[in-house]
Order: C-alpha cells, then sequence, then structure tokens
C-alpha cells in the first residue's frame, strides 16, 4: 500500500519533508527518516520535526544546536506558504504556515462535499466482517462493540477507494442453541402475541438456563448433547420445528437491531452452512496439516510450526466440526464468493488465540489467501457491575442499552420546539450516537470502562455534543442565508488589523490527514478524538465571535469557516457511523 500512501499524503507535509531533507543534505547530513508531527500545543507552530534531536548523538552535538544550525539554512529557502521556522524546547524545529493556506483550505473543502477522501484502497476489494451474533443467544454489548467498530471501518476504507462488502457470520449451531433447545423444551414456548423481541429476550433466558443446567446436571447435559447431534443431522421432526423458528425470530429481532444502527449487511454466513465446507477441508488435509488426536478427534498441533500456538481441535471424537473448522469453511466460502484483495475479521480479544491457530492452518493450506487475512481484535466493554458474561446469563443486554440511551435523551429534548416525530428521530439518532462515540473513541484493543451518564451528555467528551456542534453549525448557516449572507474570503477589513489564524483554521485541514491515518491502521479513534478537538475550537470560537452581521465586512469569512467546519463534522460522523442531524 505504500505507493497509494505517497500519492495520498498532505501536499504541504510532502512539501516540508521534502525541504529538511534538502536542507540536511546541503549541510551534509544523511537521514532516512524525518518524523513530521502537528505540534500538540497549536500555538507551537503547524509541523514540528525533531529531526535534530535523533541525529545529534550521531553527529556528536548538542540537539538545540544542531536545530538552530538547520533553521539558519531553513530560513534562505522557505516556501511561500511558510511563514516562520522556530527552535523550540530541547531541538525540535517547528513550521509557521501564512494565513493565506489556511484559507486556501477553507475553499478546498467548500469546493468538495467529499472532503477527506483518498486513495490509499482505490480499486481494493475488501470484505469486512463484523458483529457476528449467535441465534438463540442475546444480542449483548460485545455484539454492539463488533458493530460500532466494523462499520466504521467500513466506512474509512471505502471513503479510501475501496469496494466494500459488509459481512456477519452468525453462530446458528453449536452447544448454545442445543442449550436454548432444552430450555424451550422444558419450560415451553413463549405467548404467540409477544412481539419478535420480546420472544427473542425469551429464548436468551431459556439459554441461559439451559447453560446453568448443562453445568449443574449430569442428566440435562446429556440431554443437551443428544439434542445437539440431532440438530446437525435433522433427525428429529420436534426439535427441528423448534429450531427454525427460534432461529427465524431471533435473525429477526437482531435485523431490527441492526436498522437502528445503520448497518446493512451485504452477506449473511452461517455456521451450519459453513461446518460440512470446513470439514470438507479438514478431511482432504488429513495427514498433511492435521491428525489424529485421541478418541478419533481430528487435531492440529499448531506449536509445530510455531511455539507460540497450541493444539486445537477441529473435529471432535463425535464428528463434530469445531469453531475453528467453520472459519475455514468462512474463509474459503468468502474467496469463492469475491475475488477479494483483503478479509477483515474483527471478533473480541478471546478469539484471539483460536484465529492464530486458524490462521496458522490456513497459512499452510492456502497461502495465497492467508496473506490477504486481516484479524481485529477490540476489547471488553465493562460497567459498575464489571465483566458481563453470556454464558452465565448475566448479560447486559445490547438492545436495552440502546433504547436506554434514546429514553433518556427523549427526555433531554422533550421540551425543545420539535414535532412529536422530530423528537422521537432525534432521540434515536443522538442514543446511537453516544453508545458509538464511547466505543470507538478509544483505541479498538483496549477495554471501555462505559459511563452512561456521560455517554449521554450534550457537553464534554461524547456523541451527543459532536451532533449538537454541528446542529448548532447548520443553524448559524441556515440564518445566514436568510440574512443573505454568502461565504466570502475577504481576510481583513481596511480599517482594522489583520484577523489572526484561529484554531479552528489550523485544524480544519487535518481532516484528511487524519482520515488516511485511521485508513492506513484500521482505527477509527483518530477521528473520534479529532472531531472533538475541533467540535471544542468552533464552539469557542463561537462563543468569541459574532458571526452574523451584515454591517462586518469580515462576516461572509466567518459564514464560510463555519460551512467548512460542517462540512468536516458531517464527514466525520459518517465515518463513525454517527447521524447528522440538522436541528437538536
Amino acid at each position: 500500500m505504500k505507493e497509494a500512501r505517497d500519492i495520498n499524503k498532505h501536499i504541504m507535509q510532502e512539501k516540508i519533508e521534502n525541504l529538511i531533507r534538502e536542507t540536511l543534505k546541503n549541510l551534509n547530513i544523511e537521514t532516512k527518516n524525518i518524523v513530521l508531527e502537528h505540534p500538540a500545543d497549536l500555538n507551537m507552530g503547524d509541523y514540528s520535526t525533531n529531526v535534530a534531536m535523533s541525529l545529534a548523538k550521531k553527529l556528536k552535538t548538542g540537539p538545540k544546536e544542531l536545530a538552530e544550525k538547520i533553521v539558519k539554512k531553513l530560513n534562505k529557502n522557505l516556501p511561500e506558504e511558510i511563514l516562520k521556522v522556530k527552535v523550540a524546547g530541547a531541538g525540535f524545529i517547528n513550521f509557521y504556515l501564512f494565513r493565506e493556506f489556511f484559507v486556501g483550505s477553507v475553499k478546498e473543502i467548500l469546493e468538495n462535499k467529499n472532503f477527506g477522501q483518498n486513495n490509499l484502497f482505490k480499486d481494493k476489494k475488501i470484505m469486512v466482517e463484523y458483529t457476528d451474533p449467535n441465534p438463540f443467544k442475546p444480542f449483548h454489548i460485545g455484539h454492539l462493540m463488533s458493530n460500532a467498530i466494523g462499520e466504521s471501518i467500513s466506512r474509512i476504507i471505502e471513503f479510501s477507494g475501496a469496494k466494500i462488502s459488509r459481512a456477519n457470520y452468525q453462530g446458528d449451531v453449536g452447544p448454545h442453541v442445543a442449550k436454548a433447545i432444552y430450555g424451550l423444551l422444558k419450560y415451553g414456548m413463549p405467548d404467540e402475541s409477544k412481539t419478535i423481541s420480546e420472544k427473542a429476550h425469551y429464548i436468551g433466558e431459556l439459554y441461559a438456563k439451559g447453560n446453568d443446567a448443562y453445568e449443574d446436571d449430569e442428566k440435562a447435559k446429556k440431554e443437551i448433547e443428544e439434542i445437539n447431534k440431532k440438530i446437525y443431522d435433522r433427525s428429529d421432526k420436534k426439535i427441528n420445528e423448534i429450531y427454525d423458528w427460534g432461529r427465524r425470530i431471533t435473525l429477526e429481532a437482531f435485523e431490527e437491531i441492526y436498522k437502528i444502527l445503520g448497518t446493512n449487511f451485504n452477506y449473511y454466513f452461517f455456521e451450519s452452512v459453513m461446518a460440512p465446507i470446513g470439514q470438507k477441508l479438514v478431511n482432504e488435509n488429513l495427514g498433511k496439516v492435521f491428525e489424529k488426536g485421541d478418541e478419533g478427534a481430528i487435531i492440529f498441533q499448531a506449536e509445530k510450526y510455531d511455539p507460540k500456538l497450541h493444539t486445537r481441535v477441529f473435529v471432535t471424537s463425535q464428528g463434530l466440526p469445531t469453531y475453528e473448522t467453520k472459519e475455514l469453511g468462512l474463509t474459503k466460502t468468502k474467496f469463492e464468493k469475491e475475488n477479494l484483495d483483503m478479509s477483515v475479521v474483527i471478533t473480541a480479544h478471546e478469539q484471539q488465540d483460536y484465529m492464530k491457530v486458524v490462521g496458522k492452518a490456513l497459512e499452510i493450506m492456502s497461502p495465497e489467501i492467508a496473506r490477504k487475512m486481516k484479524h481485529i481484535v477490540h476489547g471488553m466493554m465493562r460497567l459498575a457491575t464489571g465483566k458481563m458474561s453470556s454464558r452465565k446469563g448475566n448479560v447486559i443486554i445490547g438492545e436495552s442499552l440502546i433504547f436506554e440511551s434514546c429514553d433518556e435523551i427523549l427526555k433531554k429534548i422533550e421540551d425543545r420546539d420539535f414535532t412529536e416525530e422530530e423528537k422521537k428521530q432525534i432521540s434515536k439518532d443522538v442514543g446511537v450516537s453516544a453508545l458509538k462515540y464511547s466505543i470507538l473513541k478509544q483505541n479498538i484493543g483496549g477495554n471501555i470502562i462505559y459511563d452512561f451518564e456521560k455517554s449521554i451528555s450534550f457537553e464534554g467528551d461524547s456523541g451527543p455534543y459532536l451532533q449538537y456542534s454541528y446542529a448548532r453549525a447548520n443553524s448559524i448557516i441556515e440564518k445566514a442565508k436568510t440574512e443573505n449572507i454568502l461565504p466570502g474570503f475577504l481576510l481583513n477589513d481596511e480599517n482594522s488589523d489583520p484577523l489572526p489564524v484561529g484554531d479552528i483554521e489550523k485544524l480544519l485541514y487535518r481532516f484528511s490527514e487524519v482520515v488516511l491515518r485511521s485508513a492506513e491502521e484500521f482505527e477509527p479513534h483518530y477521528i473520534a478524538n479529532y472531531l472533538i478537538d475541533i467540535a471544542r475550537a468552533y464552539n469557542t470560537y463561537y462563543g468569541n465571535t459574532k458571526i452574523i452581521d451584515k454591517d462586518d465586512p469580515m462576516s461572509p469569512y466567518k459564514i464560510a469557516l463555519t460551512l467548512a467546519f460542517a462540512t468536516v463534522m458531517k464527514n466525520g460522523l459518517y465515518l463513525l457511523g454517527i447521524k447528522a442531524p440538522e436541528r437538536m
């Protein structure tokens, strides 16, 4: 992907890097890598490099002394966009850009509604698999995390030129299904008058009871194991009927949730279909990759190929395929569906070990496919009650959390001048954003401490705050239209001092860089954190500035800034899978 990165690298960043490289060459200093970053403090310039500090030891000189030497040389050949270069701290070299550069960036944003797009994955076919709930089990917070992360990653890499297909892999066979059906056989079917969601919840409750019985009652354990066999071979009419009904109900309930979350999948894959495909692959590679283990099970001794890995069972002694085997069947099917350049799979951290073993087996069987696989693992979400487990049944239902967020938002806006339908839509959009932002603002691999009250706040570090900032900017734009004030680019009133470059201008142009980095690293949190920074900058600007004023010749430029902010915010929210309400 290096070529694509070079093509899409921000022009100014590239120009400064080349300038530093040429200056060092003139000073007879050789270096391969030049690190160029934005200073955390906006007052310390627009770009900064530590090149003097990294070279000082090698050149046997002080970093600040070397930095001053480099800056002296730089200042003799500055391009028109750079106002000045200064040494800061222990030897950082900071670059300050001219106001015209930032004005040009605002113009660029206004001319391009898709500002931020790049060609990192141009024409690449990429399938992203995420969410992956199991029929007959609750849709829990882990599934919400996977959905938020997967949807955002899909949008980011699609925004970066890829042809995306979204996939959902659902476990419709296995011990969990047998446990749920055991519960339904013992406690009975739900009342037909109940909603799809209520029926799905009932199935989830009986799964938990079936799991308890499996762990505590030896007789029940044997019954559940027998049910599991019958599910696979479709040999029992009554069990087939319950299975088909439960599968349909839970899948319909999941679809209701996907609609709320704003996800549309291109492919649905099921373990029941992948199992025989995977088992055939295992059998074909028996004696080459896989071998017979104890009691007739088929195993893969991954530690033979990598000491960090371990042996796992691919087919049980009862002849049933495990998750690992089904994963092989799934991978084969994905690449048969489309000629993929990359297959991205998003799972919880708990699946990492077994996925590594599957990956090693795949590497031996189909190295060309293995090279195209990317596995992304996310952490756990924790509440005050601690870690949640669907095995024990003390799981926080994802759907319940969504609706609780929406209900609390509705209370916050119930006195505002909206129709009931508008209130309902806003509460749903904002409630979902509260959850998604809480997940996406942190790096994917880390655990999340979920603070419900903070997540739904219209102030501070939250999704609703971002949406409110966008709605505020949109309101100003609409008011400007009524006042007939159009975006313009007058830099200053001839009778006043030049307008200083504000934080909002210094941040706007960076959006494309942030999107590119998020795409390169498959990390949405860069965008989430950037949006908070720029929202705070705009709201400070709003609080200190009279934007709409017919008598102010600078008002058109202030509107242009507002419109640029709204464009960037809307695009950024979209990439996080969050709606941008016009009014709040």
